[in-house]
């Protein structure tokens, strides 16, 4: 279906330009009414205020307007649940804010940085988990915001991962989004660029031939992208992203998992094995972040873990990605996993270790007969000074 149905008049000059497709995002009741036949749940949703509401065009036509469990609805679209408190909701799910030594950085780890440069999002998706940001509370990041994020970075070169978002970096123009890539990328001690965006799923006409080239000159970078239902793998994402991967630019997708939109093994496999025909690799799926108004979205832990367990075996092994649990205390990222390995005792009293495959069967792997793990070339490549 061309999507353009759904917005008679438009030309398509119009709908390809995303700036056209920002212009005119879907904000409120009256705008929103006219694509869905909203519920009463939706409206008193859209009274809360709160985060912002805002969906471009392309995104809104892929919202089915009858169905209000539609996935793509669903994120879209605020339901009258944002404004219930659920034990343990956060303003900072994260704890992002104590790890803010400038006003764009954020740094939980040694070697990495968060780095933002926008407030701003072409969706603003319901389970928004920097809410606090996205919401307008702090205002717009200016120049001198940015200035400040780059003279951190180069005073420190243990810095080697600069994650840049926001909101969502791609709603900056190439102009003002490309000296702050390659100021970072002019910076020696930083190795790898990650540039964290949903535009290829909702506004895909972003990923123009002009900003591929530009991004593939600041190598290494990698995209970092977020595709949660195959409701979103359309023909257009797809273009957006093998645009990208056809410019040497990789294309990573982490998934939040989304309780009633996507907490079932066959809607991530369909997602996940999909997107890997498209060369873009499933990266992480995120367990709900606690942050305040997402308590009717998020999933128990024990969801995300047996639907792994169903995906192995089943599914290539390329298409799963790590479940990963934020820490709500800002220590950062652990990931979790079935548990596969069962000690016990074995004919003959050698050690060794009982695994469980997908189907439930045991296989016995023998210890060998070292457990010396050290590497003695390390002194000679790292030097013995560094151990």
């Amino acid at each position: 279906m061309d999507l353009r149905e759904r917005f008679p008049g438009v030309t398509e000059a119009d709908w390809q330009d995303w700036r056209w497709q920002l212009r005119h995002a879907l904000r409120g009741e009256a705008e929103l009414e006219r694509l869905v036949a909203l519920t009463p749940e939706e409206r008193r949703g859209l009274a809360l205020g709160g985060l912002r509401t805002a969906v471009t065009p392309y995104y809104a036509a892929l919202m089915d307007p009858a169905h209000p469990a539609c996935p793509v609805r669903r994120q879209a679209i605020p339901l009258e649940a944002e404004g219930l408190a659920s034990p343990g909701d956060l303003r900072d799910p994260t704890g992002e804010e104590p790890h803010r030594p400038a006003r764009a950085v954020v740094r939980k780890y040694p070697d990495r940085v968060l780095f933002l440069v926008t407030d701003t999002c072409p969706v603003y998706c319901r389970h928004c988990t920097r809410r606090r940001i996205t919401g307008g509370e702090e205002g717009a990041f200016d120049r001198a915001a940015v200035e400040e994020g780059l003279a951190y970075v180069r005073a420190h070169p243990e810095v080697r991962d600069v994650i840049v978002s926001g909101g969502d970096p791609l709603v900056l123009s190439d102009d003002r989004l490309l000296p702050v890539l390659e100021g970072l990328r002019a910076i020696p001690h930083v190795r790898v660029l990650r540039l964290a965006t949903r535009a290829p799923v909702v506004l895909p006409m972003r990923v123009t031939e002009a900003l591929a080239a530009a991004l593939r000159r600041l190598a290494p970078l990698f995209v970092v992208t977020h595709f949660n239902h195959p409701k979103e793998l359309t023909a257009e994402a797809r273009a957006a992203c093998e645009r990208l991967v056809d410019h040497g630019v990789p294309v990573e997708s982490q998934a939040v998992l989304l309780r009633g939109l996507n907490s079932t093994a066959r809607v991530l496999a369909d997602l996940f094995e999909t997107l890997l025909t498209w060369r873009v690799r499933p990266y992480y799926l995120h367990q709900g972040d606690l942050a305040a108004g997402t308590g009717h979205l998020r999933t128990p832990l024990g969801a995300g873990v047996a639907i792994l367990r169903q995906l192995r075996g089943r599914v290539s092994g390329l298409a799963i990605p790590h479940l990963a649990v934020d820490l709500p205390d800002g220590s950062g990222k652990i990931t979790l996993a079935p548990d596969y390995t069962g000690r016990g005792g074995l004919e003959g009293g050698a050690g060794g270790t009982w695994l469980v495959n997908h189907r439930g069967e045991r296989v016995r792997y023998p210890d060998p007969p070292s457990a010396d793990c050290r590497c003695e070339y390390d002194a000679v490549w790292y030097g013995a000074d560094r151990g």
